[in-house]
C-alpha cells in the first residue's frame, strides 16, 4: 500500500438517482486507476462494488460500498450509494464520512426525483458537490438542455469544468476548460472560450484578492488558482459539472484530475463538531494525527459467519490496533483489535488510522450506527444521524415450528445495520410487525433473513389494532350455578357499566353493601371481567374505556368460590355489554404527504376518499406538504397509490394521532370479517 496522509487524502460519496450510472461510474474511476484489474459491471454481476446477492439479483445498488484507489498521490476514498429512496439510510450515512458528495446525473434521464432530494442533503450536510453527467453517449442526448436545467434546478455556482466532443454514439471525449488544447477540436458542444471565463470567474469568487485581480484583467496563474478552486467547491462557491461515459471509459481521467486537484481534503473539507463531554460545550475538531482520537461510526454489516462488521471515519487523532478507544454513546471502553480498509466485500488489515481513514473493526457488539468512539481522556459526542421514519408495514410468522423465539434475535441483528428497518410486537393483535420504507425495503429484509439465518417467514398485511367500547349506560346480572355432586358452583353478581372519556382505560367501583358478596369474592369478580375486556367481545380486539360498578350479588355458604364468581361477573359483563351499544375504535394516525404540486388535485382527492381530513398545507419551492388526519386502515397500501398518483415522486410519513369510533357501516363489515376468520380458523384447528 502506498504510504499517506491526511493531506493526501479525498473521500467522495456518490449521490444519485437509480439507474443514473452510479456503479459503472465508480467502476471506471477503480479500473482507470489501476485499482482493479478489469472492468465489472452492473448487468452482468461483477461489479466489486455491487457485490451482495440482493444488489445482482435486483441489478441494482441495496447497501452502501466502500471502495478506495490511488491517482497522482491521492488516495481517494469512494463510498458508492443506492439510487432509490428505499434504500436511502446507507446514502444518509455516507454524507458523515465524506467531504465531497458526486452528484451524478444520466444525460439520458436528466434530473430524476432522487437527484433533487440527495442535492437537498448534501447541502444540508454542507459537504463540498460536484456534478458528474453520464452516458453521454446515450441516445437522444441534448446537453445544453441538461446544462440549462441543472442550472435552473441547482443553482448558477453550477458551472463546466468540461465539456463533450460530440453526444450520443458521436462521443468522442472531453475538453477540460482550466487547460484549453490548441487546436480543439471539432463538434465541441458549447463555446468553449465563454465556458472557460465562467468557470475562472466562479472559481475567483471564493477568494476577494483573486477575484480583484481577474476583474482588473490580470491573468490569475495555475498556482494561485488550485487552492482557490478547492475553497471554492468547499464552500459550495462552485459546483463544477464534468461529463463522461462508462462504456467508452472517456472523460474518467479528467473527473480523477478533478478529484485529486480540486476536491478538499479533511485539512480543508467541512469542520466537524462535536459536544465535549466534561465541558458540556461545543467544539470543532482538528483534522491532525497530534489531536485526540475521534471517529464516527456510520455503518454495520451483520453476518452470521463473519460477525459484526463496524465501519467508522477517523475525524481526528491516531487509532493503533493496540490501543483502547472509549465509546461515547455505550459508555464502555473497548480495544480496536485488527484494523482494516476495505475494498467492496474484501477487509485489508492495516496497523493505523490517520483523519480522514474510512475504517472497519470487527465483532464489537455494543458498537452501533451514529456512536462516538474516541479518547478515553477526552470523552466527545457528535451528533446522532437522523432518519426517515418507515412507512410500510407486513406481520410475519415463521414457516416452520421452533424458529418464534430465533427470529426476534435475528431480526434484531438486522435493525442493527439499517435504521429505517424496525421490528415491534404489536400486543393489540398479538402480531409481529416488520416496517420499513417500503414494500421493496421489507422483501429485501425478508430474504436476508432467510439467506443470513435460514429463517423463512409467511407475510401479510398486519391487522389493525382496533378496540371495543360502549356508549351507553346499562346493567346486566348473571348466577352461575351448578350442582352436579359434592361441593358444587354458586356465585351471582349484579353489575352496571357505562363508557368513560377516551383514553381513560377501565375503572372497577365495588359498591355491594351488606355483605351480599363476600369480600373475599370482589377481586375474583375483577378478574373475570377483565379476562373478558382483553379477549374481546366483538372482534376479539380489547374493550377499554369503561366504568364497571358491581352493586348487589348473593352467595351460598359452602357452594360459592372464586371460580363461581369469577364466571358469573364474565357473563353478567357480556351480556351488559351487548347492550350498552357496542363500538370499534379505529387508530387515526398524522400524515404528512409531499409531493410536485401539479398533483395537488389527485392527492386531496385521494386523501379524501379514505375518510382523511386536510389539517393545513405547506408550498416547499415546487413542493407541496400537505398535513391530514386519516384512520390506519384507509393507508395500508397508500405507499403504492402514491407512487402510481405521482409517479415516484411523492413521499410521506405517519404518526399516531388517537383513536376514534368507527362508522357503524364499516363496523358491520368488519365484525362479519372477523367472525368469518374466526369461523374458517377454529374448522382449520
Amino acid at each position: 500500500m502506498i504510504p499517506y496522509e491526511t493531506k493526501d487524502i479525498r473521500s467522495v460519496v456518490l449521490l444519485g438517482h437509480g439507474a443514473s450510472g452510479k456503479t459503472s461510474l465508480v467502476e471506471s474511476m477503480l479500473f482507470k486507476a489501476g485499482a482493479t484489474a478489469r472492468l465489472g459491471s452492473v448487468e452482468s454481476g461483477t461489479s466489486v462494488s455491487d457485490y451482495d446477492p440482493d444488489a445482482k439479483e435486483k441489478k441494482h445498488s441495496i447497501d452502501s460500498s466502500i471502495l478506495h484507489c490511488n491517482w497522482k498521490g491521492r488516495e481517494i476514498n469512494i463510498i458508492d450509494t443506492p439510487g432509490y429512496a428505499d434504500f436511502i439510510r446507507d446514502t444518509i450515512t455516507a454524507l458523515v464520512a465524506s467531504e465531497t458528495a458526486l452528484i451524478v446525473v444520466s444525460a439520458t434521464d436528466g434530473i430524476q426525483v432522487n437527484t433533487r432530494k440527495l442535492w437537498d442533503i448534501a447541502c444540508q450536510k454542507g459537504i463540498g458537490k460536484i456534478i458528474v453527467i453520464t452516458k453521454v453517449d446515450g441516445e437522444n442526448v441534448d446537453y445544453h438542455a441538461l446544462l440549462e436545467s441543472i442550472r435552473n434546478n441547482f443553482g448558477n455556482t453550477c458551472v463546466s469544468y468540461n465539456l463533450p466532443v460530440g453526444t450520443g454514439h458521436d462521443f468522442q471525449g472531453v475538453v477540460n476548460l482550466l487547460a484549453l488544447a490548441s487546436p480543439l477540436p471539432d463538434g465541441v458542444a458549447g463555446d468553449v472560450h465563454a465556458a472557460h471565463d465562467d468557470l475562472i470567474e466562479t472559481v475567483v469568487s471564493a477568494d476577494d484578492a483573486l477575484m480583484e485581480q481577474y476583474l482588473d484583467g490580470k491573468e490569475v496563474e495555475n498556482a494561485a488558482l488550485q487552492p482557490c478552486f478547492v475553497k471554492a467547491v468547499a464552500g459550495g462557491y462552485i459546483v463544477p459539472i464534468l461529463c463522461c461515459s462508462n462504456k467508452k471509459m472517456l472523460g474518467i481521467e479528467d473527473l480523477l484530475d478533478a478529484i485529486a486537484q480540486f476536491s478538499p481534503s479533511p485539512l480543508e473539507g467541512l469542520k466537524r463538531t462535536a459536544a465535549d463531554v466534561q465541558k458540556n460545550q461545543e467544539i470543532t475538531l482538528e483534522a491532525s494525527k497530534e489531536a485526540p482520537f475521534s471517529a464516527y461510526v456510520f455503518k454495520s454489516v451483520v453476518d452470521p459467519y463473519v460477525g459484526k462488521l463496524s465501519y467508522f471515519r477517523v475525524t481526528s487523532g491516531t487509532l493503533s490496533s493496540d490501543m483502547s478507544f472509549y465509546n461515547a454513546t455505550s459508555k464502555k471502553t473497548d480495544k480496536a483489535g485488527h484494523l482494516y480498509r476495505v475494498f467492496g466485500k474484501e477487509q485489508q488489515p492495516v496497523s493505523r488510522a490517520i483523519p480522514g481513514d474510512i475504517i472497519a473493526v470487527s465483532k464489537l457488539e455494543d458498537m452501533h450506527i451514529s456512536d462516538t468512539i474516541c479518547d478515553p481522556k477526552h470523552p466527545i459526542k457528535f451528533p446522532e444521524i437522523a432518519f426517515p421514519p418507515p412507512m410500510c408495514s407486513l406481520a410475519v410468522t415463521p414457516s416452520s415450528k421452533g424458529a418464534e423465539k430465533k427470529i426476534s434475535e435475528c431480526l434484531h441483528k438486522l435493525t442493527e445495520e439499517d435504521k429505517t428497518f424496525r421490528v415491534s410486537h404489536d400486543a393489540l393483535t398479538n402480531e409481529l410487525v416488520l416496517t420499513g420504507m417500503s414494500m421493496l425495503h421489507l422483501q429485501v429484509m425478508i430474504g436476508r433473513l432467510k439467506r443470513r439465518f435460514g429463517i423463512d417467514v409467511e407475510s401479510h398485511t398486519p391487522k389493525i389494532p382496533y378496540k371495543e367500547t360502549i356508549t351507553a349506560r346499562a346493567e346486566a346480572q348473571y348466577k352461575h350455578k351448578k350442582q352436579s355432586g359434592g361441593h358444587g358452583q354458586y356465585g351471582e353478581v349484579h353489575i352496571r357499566i357505562e363508557p368513560l372519556p377516551r383514553g381513560a382505560g377501565f375503572e372497577f367501583v365495588d359498591e355491594v353493601v351488606g355483605g351480599a358478596i363476600p369480600r373475599q369474592y370482589i377481586p375474583a369478580v375483577e378478574k373475570g371481567i377483565r379476562e373478558v375486556l382483553d379477549k374481546g367481545i366483538l372482534i376479539g380486539h380489547p374493550i377499554v374505556d369503561v366504568r364497571v360498578r358491581l352493586f348487589h350479588g348473593s352467595f351460598h355458604d359452602v357452594d360459592s368460590s372464586e371460580a363461581a364468581f369469577k364466571m358469573a361477573a364474565s357473563h353478567a359483563f357480556h351480556d351488559a355489554f351487548n347492550h350498552a351499544r357496542p363500538v370499534l375504535l379505529e387508530p387515526i394516525v398524522h400524515i404528512e404527504v409531499t409531493f410536485p404540486t401539479k398533483f395537488m388535485g389527485e392527492i386531496a382527492g385521494n386523501l379524501s376518499s379514505h375518510r382523511g381530513h386536510i389539517k393545513n398545507m405547506d408550498s416547499l419551492g415546487d413542493l407541496q406538504v400537505v398535513r391530514a388526519t386519516i384512520p390506519m386502515a384507509s393507508i395500508a397500501n397508500y405507499e403504492t397509490e402514491l407512487k402510481s398518483m405521482t409517479g415516484g415522486q411523492g413521499s410521506f410519513t405517519t404518526a399516531f394521532s388517537h383513536y376514534d369510533v368507527v362508522p357503524v357501516h364499516l363496523m358491520q363489515q368488519i365484525v362479519t370479517q372477523a367472525h368469518a376468520a374466526r369461523g374458517t380458523h377454529t374448522r382449520k384447528e
